[in-house]
């Protein structure tokens, strides 16, 4: 089989999360630690940094792993889904697997996929080990894909483990309280591990990660109560300064008010890996690198993203209600400096997609659309909901139609909006970028 055959081979072999949601959910690691296992462990090859979280975690990955580049560490870096290519999953220093490897991998191990039937990520993430060990990584940064206590990536024993988040999301699978959602995240925390908490506004939650680690008799570091940054300071250009307490001054090259928290959820956690005096003697600038250049160096985007100007185009994800609660004042503040507010829109059915809607801004023209996966709710539908909540415009069969309407209708100085999911993203970056 080609590098087409092959990935349309998994998709329909082995269910994808990301193409059909809940048909393709498998909790359990007994598939994972099997692949893993009859592959000769690779998990166990190489240091990792596990990553979880509601939100931000995709953020939080990309700019551990730019850090680590930058100190001149060979770097593995899986997250998911992916936006334009598979292959954009799993990455070396940056660049993503080579799809002739997929084939092979996919190839060489036919009768394993035959003899225990995988989920389309429980094999991705089998593959992601196998590549990272193929290329002698020196560390390795792990996102989870769901959850966590359960997450096929959870086999690994990791020298740090991060959560950046809680709020309510797939709450079919992991529960649907708080306390719940964040006892699934903590699933990921082993005993003897240190561990990273990011933000937790809730007491119970709270409580869950500290009875977790005293269960496991390992550390927690709240990122909130680390004296991690001095001074933070919005730039013009939408970029952040900030000013550390180990590292001197940051340019972060990411956007959004959300950028905040990330980035001292990351400080927190490079003060922690990089104990060693040895390693510190060179650190702060491999830091300043890998926050100011993390879209070139691990190949991030679609977290508010500027396309373009005259009329400025931002991309987000922004696919559930805790992203949204950050992007809501995000839109606000951005829409003053810009005559008219479009919004480009598309979300998978099984969101809280009501909840969504209602924070979404009112004052904007929308172009309801839906993107190329069976996950998805068809524009109608959506926009019906979009007008009970208060938000008005037309529906669009795909996203390339809406992108196309909303450009048409947009003056230099007014601004565009693409998101509400990470389908349309992958359905609107190749017609943004290509223009």
């Amino acid at each position: 089989m080609n590098y087409a055959e092959t990935l349309q081979y998994l998709y329909v072999r082995t269910p994808a999360f990301h193409r059909v949601g809940a048909d393709a959910y498998k909790p359990g690691l007994e598939r994972s630690r099997a692949l893993d296992d009859a592959l000769g462990r690779p998990s166990a090859a190489y240091p990792i940094v596990h990553v979880a979280g509601t939100n931000g975690k995709g953020s939080v990955s990309h700019l551990l792993a730019a850090t680590f580049q930058a100190h001149g560490l060979r770097t593995g870096l899986y997250t998911s889904p992916h936006l334009i290519d598979f292959s954009e999953r799993i990455r070396v220093d940056g660049q993503p697997i080579p799809q002739q490897r997929v084939v092979d991998f996919v190839a060489e191990n036919a009768h394993l996929i035959d003899r225990l039937e995988p989920s389309f990520f429980e094999l991705t993430t089998a593959m992601t080990f196998d590549y990272f060990r193929r290329c002698e990584v020196d560390i390795a940064v792990i996102e989870t894909g769901l959850g966590g206590r359960l997450d096929s990536t959870n086999i690994v024993t990791p020298i740090l483990s991060v959560i950046t988040n809680v709020s309510l999301d797939h709450t079919q699978y992991l529960g649907d309280t708080l306390a719940q959602i964040a006892a699934e995240k903590a699933g990921i925390i082993k005993p003897g591990v240190p561990v990273v908490v990011g933000e937790v506004d809730d007491k119970a939650v709270r409580r869950v990660f500290a009875d977790k680690g005293d269960e496991c008799d390992t550390p927690i570091f709240w990122a909130e109560e680390e004296d991690v940054l001095r001074k933070v300071r919005p730039l013009p250009d939408g970029r952040w300064e900030f000013e550390s307490t180990e590292f001197g001054t940051l340019i972060g090259e990411l956007g959004g008010s959300f950028q905040v928290a990330n980035a001292r959820t990351v400080l927190t956690a490079l003060n922690i890996f990089f104990h060693p005096p040895v390693l510190r003697k060179i650190l702060p600038e491999a830091v300043r690198q890998g926050f100011a250049h993390v879209v070139e160096m691990t190949g991030l985007a679609g977290r508010w993203q500027t396309i373009a100007r005259r009329p400025t185009i931002v991309c987000d994800s922004g696919h559930n209600v805790g992203a949204w609660s950050r992007l809501r004042p995000l839109l606000k503040e951005t829409a003053k400096r810009h005559a008219r507010l479009h919004m480009v829109v598309g979300m998978s059915s099984d969101k809280d997609i009501t909840a969504v809607l209602r924070l979404m801004p009112p004052r904007a023209t929308y172009y309801f659309t839906q993107a190329d996966t069976d996950r998805a709710l068809s524009s109608d539908e959506l926009a019906k909901l979009g007008a009970k909540a208060g938000l008005q415009g037309t529906a669009y069969a795909t996203v390339p139609e809406a992108i196309r309407a909303a450009q048409a209708a947009a003056t230099t100085d007014d601004m565009i909006f693409v998101g509400g999911s990470h389908f349309v993203l992958a359905d609107a970056l190749p017609l943004l970028t290509q223009n």
